[in-house]
């Protein structure tokens, strides 16, 4: 889905006031489902990394981070996941990035299953029971911090920098699964993407609970950049705020001819293909899309198109490292 808008509209829109006792009913369900208690014990350490919106916050390098922190510190670390986007199974499943497609798995599972093991299925406790027969002594939680079925031994929520909480109303008034102050009472720390355009810190401020940690961490583009920026290029996706994409390729010295956004897990057709291919051959420019979005492209259909990487970069490591060993002391 594409979010609306006004959803991010600064005042509220007048659509986002209307619709806002629609997301009030959404508030008070989400409300309702933390009531039946802490969920299921995993038996190993879980780590959840969620958000309060739609998304769009940045969870999928925060993961793909965690894990390999875990990992460099000996651990064997697997993430449970939804596996949204794609046909979420009723039994567990274990990402193959070799042969899975993302309409079946979903883009987010196959990008992180290059660095740890992911099962996907919609009943989180029993990924977390298959993970841990296969030999996890800890699990990362990609999602779900609105799902109380699996205990958590420590949630971040990530926030991304420029789009925040929104025009602060509740879906589908606004982009919020929760009120602000519900859901960072149950966070052990707010993860801000970026700049913080929007005023996150100052939200913690007066609606999280007193001495709640706040992180700040940036994505950074791979080496291939350079090569991208030698070129004119025509850059597509398909993510939750693809401006964010547009906005660091331009940063970091690349020439856009043109942009094309889609929904967020967009599945590619041919002819969404064909069209772009024929958009950049008019315009002399190459393909470049974002790693997210190249998981939804057939695999032999993707020769042409450029690829830009990321890196996570936090501005205090050590505060995420004390973070991370509170679990498993």
């Amino acid at each position: 889905m594409k979010a609306p808008g006004f959803w991010y509209a600064k005042p509220p829109s007048a659509l986002g006031a209307l619709l806002s006792p629609l997301g009030c009913l959404y508030g008070a369900a989400t409300a309702l489902r933390q009531k039946k208690g802490p969920g299921v014990d995993a038996g190993v350490p879980v780590v959840c990394v969620g958000n309060l919106t739609a998304g769009g916050a940045g969870k999928t390098p925060v993961v793909i981070d965690i894990v390999r922190r875990l990992a460099a510190r000996g651990m064997r670390p697997q993430v449970v996941s939804r596996g949204y986007g794609g046909d979420a199974p009723t039994a567990p499943h274990r990402v193959d990035p070799a042969t899975d497609d993302a309409a079946d798995v979903g883009d987010e599972p196959l990008m992180i299953a290059s660095s740890a093991p992911v099962w996907i299925t919609a009943d989180r406790p029993a990924a977390a029971e298959a993970a841990r027969g296969t030999g996890a002594d800890a699990l990362v939680l990609d999602d779900g911090f609105q799902d109380p079925s699996l205990k958590k031994s420590l949630s971040l929520v990530v926030a991304d920098g420029r789009h925040g909480f929104g025009n602060g109303f509740m879906i589908p008034a606004g982009p919020l699964r929760e009120t602000v102050r519900a859901g960072l009472a149950r966070a052990d720390a707010l993860v801000i993407m970026g700049d913080d355009a929007w005023g996150l810190a100052d939200a913690v401020r007066r609606f999280g609970p007193p001495g709640l940690p706040v992180l700040t961490a940036r994505v950074r583009p791979g080496p291939e950049v350079a090569e991208i920026a030698k070129d004119l290029c025509l850059a597509f996706a398909g993510i939750g705020h693809p401006d964010k994409f547009f906005q660091t390729l331009m940063d970091h010295g690349c020439r856009l001819a043109g942009h094309r956004a889609f929904p967020d897990h967009h599945p590619y057709s041919r002819a969404d293909l064909d069209a772009l291919r024929r958009r950049a051959e008019a315009l002399k420019a190459r393909l470049v899309t974002t790693e997210k979005d190249v998981q939804r492209i057939p695999r032999e259909a993707r020769g042409d198109i450029e690829v830009l990487t990321i890196t996570l970069e936090w501005d205090d490591e050590a505060a995420l490292d004390r973070l991370l060993q509170s679990p498993f002391s």
